[in-house]
C-alpha cells in the first residue's frame, strides 16, 4: 500500500478521536504512478509529514482564536492530466476549498486553470512554467522562481569556475516547463557573455538520443546544459557515457538531486551539477519545525526514502498555508488567498515571498547549485550556502573512478 493509501485510510480514525476540533482540508493530486512517479512520491511523503507533525507533535494549530486539525484529501493523479482535472473538479463540487499541487506542469497548469475559476488557492511545488504565471491568475502560488527565471544563479556560478567557460549548448524537451527552462537558459547565459553553439529539443517523451549527442560531439561546448525532467536527464546520461560523449560540465536541471538517480547511474554520476531549492544545512528557522536538521529528523521517523527538495517544499506549501490563515485570521478561501499574495515569512525551507504573478521571487526563493562529490550532492553555489567548491572542468566518463 502506497503512503497515500494509508494516510486516507487513517483519516477517519484521526477525525473521530479529535471530533472537537474544527478540520482543515487540503486537495488535490499527486502522481504516485507514471511517469513522474519517481517526484511524486517525494512531494506525497513532503505533504503526509507536515500535516502528521501539525496534528501529531504540535496538537493541531491556531487561527484566529480556534484549534484546527488538518486532514488530506488527495489522489493517485498517475502523471495524467486529464485524471487530475476531472477528480480536481470532483473535490470543488464536494466543496474543498485548499489545494496542493501535482508535480510537473503539464498537470499544474490545468488543474490550477479549474481551482482558480472556483477561486480556491493552490500552493504547489511542483509546477514552474511560465504559463501557470503569466496567465492572470490570482490564485496560484508556486514555491520556485518561474521558468525562464530559474537559470540566473546557475549562470553566476559558471562565471566563477576555472578556467572561465566559453561555450555552450541547450538541450530541453518538449512540455510545458522544460521547454520554458531552456528559454531561460539562453536568456541568463547569452547575458552572462557565454557563447551558444547549439540548441536542441527533444521529444516530450524521448527514448534516443543518439543523433542529438552525435551533434554535441560534432561540436562540442564547455557547458552542456539539460533541461528536463529526472527520467530523461537519465536516459541522456547514460547514453553520453554509451557513446563517450564528453564535456567539461554537465548540467542536469532535475536529476542528480535524487538519491534514486544517482545510485542508478553509480559512479557515473560523479561531478553533474543540478539546481537544488533546499538543504538539510540551510540556515533558517519557523516556528513550528524550528530548522529543516529537525524537519529532518521528523521525516526520518516517518519515511526510509531518502528526502528530496520536492519533499521539503511540499511541507512548506502546508506551513505557508498555515502562517497565511493565521495572518489572514481566517480559513475564507479569499481572505487566505489575500494573505499568501502578501506572504514574508520565513519556513525551516526557505523565505516564502511571492510575486504579484504567484511564482517565488527570483532572488528570495532561486535555486542553489548541487554537485555530486563522493556519491553525496554538495551545494557549490552561492559560496554563503556552500558545502563545497565547484569541481571543473570533470574528467572524461572513462577516468571517472
Amino acid at each position: 500500500m502506497s503512503a497515500l493509501g494509508a494516510a486516507a485510510l487513517a483519516a477517519p480514525a484521526i477525525r473521530s478521536a479529535h471530533a472537537q476540533a474544527k478540520t482543515i482540508v487540503f486537495g488535490g493530486s499527486v502522481p504516485l504512478t507514471g511517469a513522474a512517479a519517481e517526484t511524486g512520491l517525494n512531494v506525497n511523503n513532503g505533504y503526509i509529514t507536515a500535516v502528521s507533525y501539525f496534528n501529531d507533535v504540535l496538537g493541531g494549530v491556531e487561527i484566529a482564536g480556534e484549534k484546527y486539525k488538518l486532514e488530506l484529501k488527495l489522489f493517485d493523479d498517475a502523471s495524467d492530466p486529464a485524471r487530475a482535472t476531472t477528480l480536481i473538479q470532483r473535490q470543488i463540487d464536494e466543496g474543498t476549498n485548499f489545494f496542493l499541487g501535482s508535480f510537473g506542469s503539464n498537470i499544474v497548469l490545468p488543474t490550477a486553470a479549474i481551482t482558480e475559476r472556483a477561486k480556491k488557492p493552490m500552493v504547489q511545488t511542483g509546477g514552474g512554467s511560465d504559463a501557470i504565471f503569466t496567465k492572470g491568475f490570482k490564485y496560484v502560488f508556486g514555491m520556485y522562481p518561474r521558468a525562464t527565471r530559474q537559470f540566473a544563479s546557475t549562470a553566476a556560478l559558471f562565471k566563477t569556475l576555472t578556467p572561465t567557460p566559453q561555450t555552450y549548448s541547450v538541450i530541453w524537451t518538449n512540455d510545458a516547463f522544460s521547454k520554458t527552462a531552456g528559454q531561460g537558459v539562453k536568456l541568463s547565459c547569452d547575458a552572462a557573455g557565454f557563447k551558444k553553439l547549439d540548441e536542441f529539443e527533444l521529444p516530450a517523451k524521448p527514448t534516443d538520443v543518439s543523433s542529438v549527442l552525435g551533434s554535441v560531439r560534432a561540436n562540442t561546448p564547455d557547458l552542456l546544459v539539460c533541461v528536463m525532467h529526472d527520467q530523461d536527464s537519465l536516459l541522456i546520461a547514460r547514453q553520453m557515457v554509451a557513446s563517450n560523449t564528453n564535456v567539461k560540465c554537465l548540467f542536469q536541471g532535475l536529476g542528480p538531486q535524487l538519491a534514486s538517480f544517482r545510485e542508478a547511474l553509480g559512479k557515473y554520476s560523479e561531478y553533474l551539477m543540478c539546481s537544488t531549492y533546499w538543504d538539510e544545512s540551510v540556515p533558517y528557522k519557523d516556528k513550528f519545525f524550528g530548522d529543516s536538521r529537525k524537519f529532518v529528523e521528523y521525516y526520518k521517523t516517518k519515511f526510509t526514502r531518502p528526502i528530496a527538495y520536492h519533499t521539503a517544499g511540499a511541507a512548506a506549501c502546508i506551513e505557508t498555508y498555515i502562517l497565511a490563515m493565521q495572518a489572514a485570521k481566517s480559513t475564507n478561501p479569499e481572505a487566505v488567498r489575500d494573505a499568501l499574495s502578501k506572504a514574508d515569512y520565513e519556513t525551516f525551507y526557505s523565505r516564502i515571498k511571492f510575486t504579484p504573478d504567484g511564482d517565488g521571487d527570483a532572488i528570495i526563493m532561486g535555486s542553489m547549485i548541487g554537485q555530486v562529490q563522493k556519491t553525496k550532492l554538495e551545494i557549490v553555489f552561492p559560496e554563503a550556502a556552500s558545502s563545497a567548491k565547484a569541481l571543473y572542468p570533470q574528467p572524461t566518463w572513462d577516468k571517472k573512478a
